[in-house]
């Protein structure tokens, strides 16, 4: 535990404008990001009596080394910078709202040439048109499924579609009529743009203009006695409405408006949101956070508004349970022309009344899930670091595996788990080659090294990502028995490094191994440690073989180019960027490979005839192949079922 004292700055020093500060740790890590209207009053209410401060509060500065600022020209950039600094730093002591869960967002990609209707949890691109957050993927999946049928746009992946355009011949989409085909030309381009502007205006719920229209229609269809076509817009009607009444109504006019509800107890916090779009729900998101300060219910609303729309476009109206703090500030940040208020009464006082009662619900819902999941890690940690001789429990640890397959193509992986939980944000993969590729033992030795590297050695300040990579962890772990143990205590003492502990995990008898001893330590069938521990190894094992998978696919596509004369490491790869993979190189025209970057007539044709030649080949080393994919995956401890191609983990 810090004293407080022996890093406070001398109070003269601290300027007294708006301005946004940072709390860091012994390791140089931000534990705690603040903004504030006059940095210095806010920074000495810090360094007051322990005793009169906060628990959470004092928490946080004796387990800080440091303090510093930031100063900015008004409110509102201060809570833009911290908005961007605690995503940015992810500050342990902070408020920080995640979503329970990533939502769905139907997007359609109209920056690009010929937009493409998708289904993503991803960021999205500028430009895009994005409907939601569904609650739901299976409800958008069969929204979507139904709107292609009366809006047939693009669905497919730049890969289909560049294979389609060079083959001639539509996905399977455009055989059952539910893309206009435009990669082989039955639609044109500008036709196809107006088809998805058409598909984005009806989910952004103009909705009577297409029903009136394919009315209309069938009704003539009907009467000029073209029954076929007749029921088929009938068909598209039906699926139409059944669209319309995923979204019920819930307000009379059409409102656009967010509606944020808000649930606390003592030590968190809940928020739902509800995303309305004339007058309809479109979706729905559940956020939820510890309380690690005295945030109250308006400081929690306005750190939920920040989170919503510092990055994102308010609508006409957002509407609040009570305004935040720096109601000023938040209005600026939303735009002036965005009524941010609390209804008094009427139909969106009730609904904003709905919206709290689902985030008391998700309250109580999280609460019993992390009671449980909390008493289990906790007493995890605990075990292993009894079970490991340790003088406190392991709040951060590192697993290490190697994968390869008979010696080639050589990967390390390291997960990381702070708290019990993974922390996929510091995963990191490393390529090992060389000497340190000869065996397991070495390739260990060399993951360790360049690791550890990073914490005795820290990158410059400015690279946050680098930082963490430098922040020491509590235990090391590896994958493997004695050897690899052995291994990994050699890259620490090369280094000098004795304040991490180090252990391995043998796959066959789930044994512990500590450096130097003669015999493992057991962990009890039951015990939550070693759940834990072989959490870790599985997720090592898996980050390890999904890497080493994907650069063996690279490898063999490249090695089926090697040898031709006048291919170079350049060439090919402006091929691959083509053409994606050496099937369709083979399936290319002379005509068609000459067209690329960097590759003639004579090359083109060179490459045709080896990749013939090759092909030619091939049938009679089918036996082979199958039986070297066998071998392979078993290096990976995996095992192949020859009649159905299913790999089997062993």
């Amino acid at each position: 535990m810090a004293d407080p004292a022996t890093y406070r700055p001398a109070t003269g020093t601290i300027p007294t404008r708006p301005g946004v500060y940072r709390f860091r740790d012994e390791h140089d890590r931000v534990i705690y990001v603040g903004k504030a209207k006059n940095l210095r009053q806010r920074l000495v209410n810090y360094f007051q009596d322990l005793a009169v401060l906060h628990e959470r509060t004092r928490r946080m500065v004796t387990t800080a080394a440091s303090v510093e600022w930031t100063v900015v020209g008004t409110e509102v950039e201060a809570l833009t910078l911290e908005y961007t600094w605690i995503k940015e730093f992810d500050p342990r002591f902070n408020v920080k709202f995640r979503d329970d869960k990533s939502y769905p967002y139907l997007v359609i990609t109209m920056g690009e040439q010929v937009p493409r209707v998708h289904i993503t949890r991803r960021p999205r691109a500028k430009g895009d048109r994005i409907f939601g957050p569904y609650p739901q993927v299976g409800a958008i999946r069969e929204t979507l499924d139904l709107m292609l049928r009366v809006f047939p746009i693009r669905s497919c992946t730049a890969g289909v579609y560049r294979r389609a355009e060079r083959s001639g011949r539509p996905c399977l989409l455009g055989f059952i009529g539910k893309c206009a085909a435009p990669c082989v030309g039955d639609i044109s381009e500008d036709e196809h743009r107006r088809l998805a502007e058409q598909f984005a205006d009806f989910m952004a719920g103009n909705t009577s203009t297409y029903t009136r229209r394919i009315e209309h229609q069938m009704k003539a269809a009907a009467a000029a006695m073209d029954y076929e076509t007749a029921a088929s817009l009938r068909d598209d009607l039906q699926a139409l409405e059944k669209v319309m009444e995923k979204n019920s109504v819930v307000l009379s006019d059409a409102t656009d408006a967010d509606l944020i509800g808000l649930a606390q107890d003592e030590l968190e916090a809940s928020v739902q949101v509800f995303h309305v779009r004339g007058g309809r729900i479109r979706g729905q998101r559940g956020w939820t956070a510890e309380i690690l300060d005295e945030s109250a219910a308006p400081e929690l609303i306005e750190r939920a508004l920040t989170t919503l729309y510092a990055e994102g476009t308010a609508p006409k109206e957002v509407l609040v349970p009570v305004l935040p703090a720096n109601r000023a500030q938040i209005q600026e940040l939303m735009g002036a022309r965005v009524d941010l208020r609390v209804p008094q009464r009427g139909e969106k006082k009730d609904l904003l009344r709905t919206v709290g009662d689902n985030a008391t619900e998700a309250l109580r819902l999280h609460r019993l899930k992390r009671t449980g999941d909390l008493t289990a890690r906790t007493k995890a940690l605990e075990d292993l670091g009894e079970a490991l001789d340790l003088s406190e429990p392991p709040l951060r640890i590192e697993c290490f595996d190697i994968s390869h397959s008979s010696g080639t193509n050589v990967v390390g992986s390291q997960v990381v788990f702070e708290d019990g939980l993974p922390k996929k944000s510091e995963y990191r993969r490393y390529s090992v080659s060389g000497q340190a590729a000869r065996d397991d033992t070495a390739s260990m030795h060399d993951v360790i090294t360049r690791r550890l590297k990073h914490h005795l050695d820290p990158p410059e300040q400015t690279d946050d990502e680098k930082r963490r990579f430098a922040y020491p962890p509590s235990l090391i772990l590896v994958d493997g028995g004695p050897p690899q143990v052995a291994a990994a205590q050699r890259a620490m003492d090369d280094l000098g490094i004795t304040d991490i502990a180090l252990a391995g995990i043998a796959k066959r008898l789930e044994e512990i191994w500590l450096p130097g001893d003669e015999h493992p330590v057991i962990l009890p069938r039951t015990s939550e440690a070693l759940f834990l521990v072989q959490r870790l190894r599985d997720e090592a094992h898996r980050f390890a073989i999904t890497y080493h998978r994907s650069k063996r696919g690279r490898a063999m596509q490249a090695s089926a180019l090697d040898g031709i004369p006048g291919l170079g490491p350049a060439r090919r790869r402006t091929l691959l960027d083509r053409f994606v993979t050496v099937s369709a190189i083979r399936e290319a025209g002379e005509d068609e490979l000459a067209q690329v970057s960097g590759i003639g007539p004579a090359l083109a044709s060179q490459i045709a005839l080896a990749l013939r030649s090759e092909e030619g080949s091939a049938a009679e080393s089918d036996a082979n192949a199958e039986a070297d994919t066998v071998i392979e995956d078993e290096a990976l401890g995996l095992a192949v079922d020859t009649a159905t191609g299913e790999i089997i983990d062993r």
